[in-house]
């Protein structure tokens, strides 16, 4: 399986580019902040995306391709596979922070170094934005705090209220470039 990662433009993405894409996963276990300790609690439910969610999905990705985020894509030959966008504005109280605004891989491709290749290239772009580190809400379930983990993300110094606001149960997490 030879999977290439590129930059998204009008050229490789449309509104229908993510309807094949997989996006399943079964939660057990999240991690919650109980009393300034995070726990793995359990928290169970299916997160699953419809066609339509997909296709949501996919406009808001083409609405911004020019705009103030950066999106790189892990195709498998003609199939999108993974995503990842970057926002350029700077964050923090001194700047430190891009966001990382969105991060999936398909089902059937995890574990397999596809979000590794992805991540590498949304930390290439926070470089170029000379950020000394990525901002992360991340979905709180085990499974994904495992894979950011993986990646060597840590739990925010900072927390950007408007970001953590948007996702309350999500974990704020930091990546230092």
């Amino acid at each position: 399986m030879e999977i290439r990662v590129e930059r998204l433009t009008e050229d490789n993405f449309n509104s229908h580019s993510l309807d094949n894409f997989i996006r399943h996963q079964v939660v057990t276990e999240c991690l919650r902040n109980v009393d300034g300790d995070w726990l793995l609690l359990p928290i169970s439910f299916v997160e699953e995306w419809s066609l339509d969610k997909c296709r949501e999905e996919a406009s808001a990705i083409a609405n911004h391709l020019y705009g103030d985020m950066i999106d790189y894509g892990a195709f498998e030959e003609t199939d999108l596979i993974g995503y990842i966008t970057v926002g350029t504005k700077r964050l923090g109280t001194k700047g430190q922070y891009v966001q990382l605004v969105t991060f999936q891989v398909s089902e059937p491709f995890r574990g397999m170094g596809v979000g590794r290749k992805l991540f590498e290239k949304a930390a290439g772009v926070a470089r170029e934005y000379d950020a000394k580190k990525l901002y992360i809400s991340a979905h709180s379930s085990k499974e994904s705090q495992a894979a950011y983990k993986a990646l060597g993300c840590v739990h925010a110094e900072e927390i950007i209220p408007w970001i953590a606001d948007e996702e309350p149960f999500d974990v704020q997490m930091e990546y230092v470039l």
